[in-house]
């Protein structure tokens, strides 16, 4: 099986800058590459987690990408679209409190859930939705 992260979920940030560096202190992201244009917003970042990936810029970059978005500040801070991350079960604990302590916006407290692991969600610095949680889907099933 083709074990490549074929799915990168992207997002677009007012201050792309700050952002790259609360994502990584907040969430435990890795910086592992940005671009920047020739005005100094950020034209292309990736960061990491365990291997996988998340890709963002500066929200008006002038890229033919970014007249496709909008801010979830400009929809009432809503968004269309969310990502959910793996966090391993020892640090789940460690990983919200983090994640609070850095001043993300907690949308559902940390819990366990019937069909297994600890799950929160919660806003970014810019109103981006998160979900991080210890539950694996891609780990065998009990009753498979």
């Amino acid at each position: 099986m083709d074990k490549k992260v074929r799915i990168i979920p992207t997002l677009a940030y007012k201050d792309a800058k700050e952002s790259i560096k609360w994502l990584c202190d907040a969430f435990s992201f890795n910086e592992d590459a940005v671009y920047l244009t020739e005005d100094g917003k950020v034209a292309h970042a990736q960061l990491t987690y365990k291997g996988n990936m998340i890709m963002l810029s500066s929200y008006d970059s002038g890229s033919e990408f970014s007249k496709w978005l909008k801010h979830p500040e400009e929809i009432g801070g809503f968004v269309t679209q969310s990502s959910y991350i793996i966090v391993d079960e020892e640090v789940i604990d460690s990983h919200f409190t983090k994640a609070k302590e850095s001043g993300a916006e907690i949308l559902i407290e940390l819990k366990s859930e019937d069909y297994g692991g600890k799950n929160y969600t919660c806003k970014d610095i810019e109103g981006h939705i998160w979900s991080f949680g210890s539950y694996d889907p891609w780990k065998p099933k009990a009753d498979a």
